[in-house]
């Protein structure tokens, strides 16, 4: 497992990241995400994402409990904050009595006193941007957390917050997208934005939620158990690549995985690592051998020539367009 700069701060993170989106306190049992938890930690993972609105707050308890014991110091722990987690008006957005509110409550059921990263999960374009970077600098400056980042924000919300965050002394280290092999919309925009402000990218789904594992063919019903089944932890998310023309691509880049000695899932999760501009991939399971089988990407490089074969397959289906990275119209 190799460790990398978050944007141009002096933090490294796993190039690996655990993460507990789905799966902590919904798709599996407490005992399986404790033990994907030391899997992960087993194959040399040190970075874990959560946020205090997956499960109803209740993953972030799940993943407190799992990394009790643990030497804090070792570890890089990452929530966010933006989403509903309350029914009072102000129980979302990035407002400053939200932000000191929810940094305090996801200590408290994360059972650390700070965290490594602290990102605003969506941008709020009903709260000015002066108050939220002010309040993420306070969370800074109080100690409950090291440092801020953001979560699928376009890029002229980056370049707007950058400098705000920089004159309070404290910077946005990192931008939390969507990334795979077939949906790339942040390359043209966001990671242009990103590079010039010294963020680095934590990227999630980068296995397009298991479609580029190959384990979903085109034409058959998806196996039992799989996310694509699960109405309560993401079947909605998955459906957009549940359609044959992309199963099908997905298919082809199988005798590419193979001739590089790698499985479908683990040549797409090494083609996200390539990218220089990644600072972190993130990852999710329900069973610790998927963590193990994911781990197995890590260090690899490929050809020129793969990249190339690949991205002649998958081309017809990759979803580009930079407009898809949106702000919520209003506050959740």
């Amino acid at each position: 497992m190799e460790h990398r700069h978050l944007g141009r701060s002096g933090l490294l993170v796993s190039e690996l990241a655990y993460g507990n989106w789905i799966t902590h306190a919904g798709q599996v049992e407490e005992d399986a995400a404790l033990a994907c938890v030391r899997a992960a930690l087993d194959v040399g993972i040190t970075t874990f994402d959560t946020a205090d609105v997956y499960a109803g707050t209740r993953a972030e308890e799940v993943l407190g409990r799992a990394l009790k014991g643990e030497r804090r110091a070792g570890l890089t722990i990452a929530t966010k904050v933006f989403w509903r987690t309350g029914s009072g008006p102000n129980d979302s957005g990035l407002s400053r009595k939200h932000i000191l509110e929810s940094i305090d409550g996801s200590l408290r059921r994360l059972g650390t006193d700070y965290v490594d990263l602290y990102q605003a999960h969506r941008f709020d374009r009903h709260t000015p941007l002066e108050e939220t970077m002010e309040a993420f600098a306070d969370v800074v400056r109080q100690g409950k957390a090291l440092y801020i980042g953001v979560s699928e924000w376009r890029a002229e919300e980056i370049r707007a917050a950058a400098p705000l965050a920089a004159a309070l002394h404290v910077r946005l280290v990192s931008n939390q997208p969507q990334y795979s092999l077939l949906w790339r919309v942040i390359e043209d925009e966001v990671i242009p934005a990103s590079r010039a402000a010294g963020l680095g990218q934590i990227v999630w789904s980068p296995l397009a939620q298991g479609v580029l594992t190959g384990k979903y063919r085109a034409g058959e019903k998806p196996p039992a158990g799989s996310r694509a089944t699960d109405e309560k932890a993401g079947a909605g998310f998955i459906s957009r690549w549940m359609h044959d023309d992309v199963l099908e691509a997905v298919a082809r880049l199988r005798p590419l995985a193979e001739e590089a000695g790698l499985s479908t899932g683990q040549l797409a999760l090494a083609w996200v690592l390539q990218n220089p501009d990644v600072s972190a991939a993130i990852i999710g399971a329900s069973r610790p051998e998927q963590v193990r089988d994911n781990a197995e990407a890590c260090g690899v490089r490929l050809e020129a020539t793969l990249l190339a074969a690949i991205d002649e397959v998958v081309d017809p289906v990759v979803v580009r367009d930079p407009s898809l990275t949106a702000s919520p119209e209003r506050r959740p």
